[in-house]
């Protein structure tokens, strides 16, 4: 299957191409030059498209003329974390426009569109929110996501959210985490069902063999876990000593997903989080192997 993917320098990007590339033809879209991609030995001009705005359509088409994919997965998005979450225009063009016009791509050249949206179109007062609940984000970039979901005949969108490692920007929870020393609070009322990046490359490869006429807005979701237990049993994992993390109380938000109906539509079990810490955990200390490999190296 010739699949591109939008973003294969992010957190679910890159993790996506080195779990689809093992049985399909996987090429990327970046948006620096081959030589600041250099140093992760990945990307190369074989399998990649350098300086690419997604936001052009005199970049994305010839891509599409060139490679002619079978499947678009987008990847790309402004996230929280990022210094433009507040910028009107970035957010509105990747998050909210950008979709629905990649789902008319596809269209155009018969490919499947998968887009990843995220569970930060709910607020998380409630939680534990079904496709059928309404919207009811009140930041800029819940509602733009919200906006940018597609829901054609050929497009599937994945509410989700997921934890992964990271190659370059180190913006997320599992990076920050990596960071700390010392005395760190953990949010035992952040309620959180997400899944690994390595798990979520698992469940569209899944979709993209085994369902090829699922279609619609569907949430992917673990069984819920706080963030508090979650930083807990990854650092019993990694043997941190070296953090000590204070259970909070103080900070509520849940936007757990229910994940049922996907589930019963596909078949598809999700790890239980100590198998996907596991995981995690393995990626890490391999990271980390490959670092001090580099130094020794010189």
């Amino acid at each position: 299957m010739r699949i591109l993917i939008l973003g294969g320098d992010g957190m679910l990007g890159h993790q996506l191409f080195l779990s689809l590339k093992k049985h399909h033809d996987v090429r990327v879209t970046l948006h620096q030059d081959a030589e600041s991609y250099k140093k992760y030995n990945l990307f190369y001009p074989s399998n990649s498209y350098f300086n690419i705005d997604v936001r052009d359509d005199n970049h994305l088409l010839p891509i599409f003329s060139d490679f002619k994919p079978q499947v678009l997965v987008n990847s790309v998005g402004l996230v929280k974390q990022r210094s433009l979450a507040t910028a009107a225009i970035p957010n509105i063009e990747i998050n909210t426009l950008l979709p629905h016009r990649l789902a008319l791509f596809c269209e155009q050249f018969n490919a499947r569109f998968v887009h990843i949206s995220t569970d930060c179109v709910f607020s998380g007062r409630r939680g534990y929110y079904t496709e059928s609940d309404p919207s009811d984000a009140e930041d800029l970039y819940g509602k733009s996501k919200f906006l940018g979901e597609v829901n054609a005949q050929h497009c599937i969108t994945l509410r989700t959210s997921f934890i992964g490692l990271e190659l370059s920007r180190k913006t997320s929870l599992l990076e920050w985490f990596l960071a700390q020393k010392g005395e760190i609070k953990g949010y035992r009322r952040a309620i959180y069902t997400g899944v690994s990046t390595l798990e979520m490359s698992n469940i569209i490869e899944a979709i993209l063999s085994e369902h090829p006429y699922l279609t619609g807005v569907w949430h992917v979701a673990s069984n819920s876990i706080s963030k508090y237990d979650l930083l807990m049993r990854l650092m019993k994992l990694l043997g941190r000593d070296d953090i000590h993390i204070h259970p909070d109380d103080d900070f509520t938000c849940d936007r757990s997903l229910d994940g049922h109906a996907f589930s019963k539509a596909t078949g598809y079990q999700i790890p239980d989080w100590n198998d996907m810490l596991d995981q995690i955990a393995f990626q890490i200390k391999q990271r980390n192997k490959s670092q001090l490999k580099h130094v020794a190296l010189g």
